[in-house]
């Protein structure tokens, strides 16, 4: 912690990226909020640009989750605590966080057994009608603002929430030492999965992505073997866990139909509502199939797995934009190159 916090004279009003209807973003001046008892106040300094902050641009809806009045989207983020609430340690001023951008009840039965991501009375960043942190200043509760280290950039710390997805999924398929592991898609929750399973034992880890330049750059962050779907070099072969982060019906079907009996199908990707899935081969080889909705008590580890050089975020962050052009990688598919897209509200 900071022993010696300096006082920081905060500005009334912040500029914020806001969602006022479906493919429309304007900014906009707030007041800067105001921490309640249990919450701190953060500098947003980088904010990355997720498929679900693209959704709701683009749709205005993901499954129940309807966009109904304007909302500022974002929810991987990270800064620097400026003010804090009654009840929290004033020497965490001047202290650099990583968000776990989610308040959940505390006291319902999954909050009590650990799984406050299934909280049914959840607030989470960006996900209507919670604001999230397309903004210069954002509230959380002290205890899901996590301490990184000097040596952490703002960057790497504001994509430990999609590290958190990989670190959850991983843990759902029970990967362990010698397993195998198929990742279909390359992009950076791929590329995030690609290495989680390494940093967790899996000796084989085939990813597949019809794009070349992503097949390239996943082999560079943790892949054994990168192929274009379909490829013949999958023939015949099973894993013991398959991770789907396209959403697309038949990365999965083809995916699930490649693990091996007792093994683990894992869906990640934001696709279609509803999908055909291969019950018979499910029912006969046993396969555990399972989705990943967030993730709860991940940031411990995210944290460890990235200073102690296991995982590379850093090479994840490959585009960059100030606040007032935060719409610009929510409008339309990303190049090629483009791995995560971060948006920096100071600028």
């Amino acid at each position: 912690m900071n022993q010696n916090p300096q006082p920081t004279a905060l500005p009334e009003a912040m500029r914020a990226s806001v969602l006022k209807e479906v493919g429309v973003v304007v900014m906009e001046e707030r007041p800067v909020p105001t921490p309640d008892a249990d919450q701190v106040l953060v500098r947003i300094e980088s904010v990355g640009v997720c498929g679900s902050d693209v959704h709701y641009y683009q749709r205005g809806r993901i499954g129940d989750h309807v966009v109904r009045g304007p909302i500022i989207l974002g929810h991987e983020s990270a800064g620097t605590i400026v003010a804090v609430g009654a009840d929290v340690d004033p020497s965490r001023v001047g202290q650099r966080v990583s968000i776990e951008p989610q308040r959940c009840c505390r006291v319902c039965k999954y909050c009590k057994r650990g799984e406050y991501n299934l909280c049914p009375h959840i607030e989470f960043y960006a996900t209507p009608p919670i604001d999230g942190s397309f903004a210069e200043y954002a509230l959380i509760q002290d205890d899901f603002a996590h301490a990184i280290g000097q040596d952490m950039s703002f960057d790497a710390a504001a994509l430990l929430e999609p590290l958190s997805v990989g670190i959850a999924a991983v843990r759902k398929a029970h990967t362990g030492v010698g397993d195998t592991v198929l990742i279909a898609g390359a992009g950076p929750i791929g590329a995030i999965l690609a290495q989680v399973a390494r940093a967790y034992g899996a000796s084989t880890v085939v990813v597949t992505d019809p794009v070349e330049q992503r097949r390239r750059t996943v082999l560079k962050l943790g892949a054994t073997e990168a192929y274009a779907p379909g490829d013949v070099a999958l023939d015949g072969r099973t894993f013991t866990a398959f991770f789907d982060a396209t959403g697309v019906t038949a990365a999965v079907v083809d995916g699930i139909k490649r693990v091996e009996p007792g093994g683990a199908a894992i869906i990640i990707g934001m696709g279609d509502d509803d999908m055909l899935l291969p019950v018979a081969y499910i029912t006969s080889h046993e396969v555990n199939v399972t989705g990943v909705f967030r993730y709860n008590n991940t940031w411990p580890t995210a944290i460890e797995l990235v200073t102690s050089g296991k995982v590379d975020l850093d090479s994840l962050a490959t585009d960059h934009y100030g606040l007032a052009d935060a719409e610009v990688p929510l409008r339309g598919k990303p190049a090629p190159t483009t791995l995560k897209s971060m948006v920096h509200p100071q600028r």
